[in-house]
């Protein structure tokens, strides 16, 4: 039998940021645009009420702080891979109640008809 546990999940979605990655010449001098999405699953309190103070979850805003003016803006990585590592580090370095992090980059320069190419990551706290 599955045993269902209780989560809560905190979702910053499409979020467009440019970042210095690539591996060609003509991308690694120039921000590329991605599109980047988080998920933080955390452990959960026993019951929301109305007055349920924030420090009973966590601040949706850090998410999108990771994901985006958290970025060494000045730093180039060479894969996006990389850029999802450092948003994960960031989000779980934030709060001990962060339980598991998923990270997804599309690269919107690589769509042609609007597909999206790029990556999902995520990452357990050890």
């Amino acid at each position: 039998m599955n045993e269902h546990r209780d989560y809560l999940v905190l979702e910053v979605s499409d979020l467009d940021v440019d970042v210095l990655t690539g591996i060609y010449s003509e991308e690694t001098h120039l921000p590329q645009p991605l599109r980047i999405s988080v998920r933080a699953t955390l452990e959960m309190a026993a019951h929301y009420t109305p007055d349920t103070l924030l420090s009973q979850s966590k601040n949706y805003m850090d998410l999108k702080h990771a994901a985006s003016t958290a970025l060494p803006r000045d730093r180039h990585f060479t894969l996006i891979e990389a850029v999802a590592d450092h948003i994960i580090e960031t989000v779980l370095l934030q709060d001990r109640k962060v339980r598991h992090v998923e990270v997804k980059i599309v690269k919107l320069a690589l769509s042609e008809r609007g597909e999206s190419i790029g990556i999902t990551m995520g990452r357990a706290r050890k």
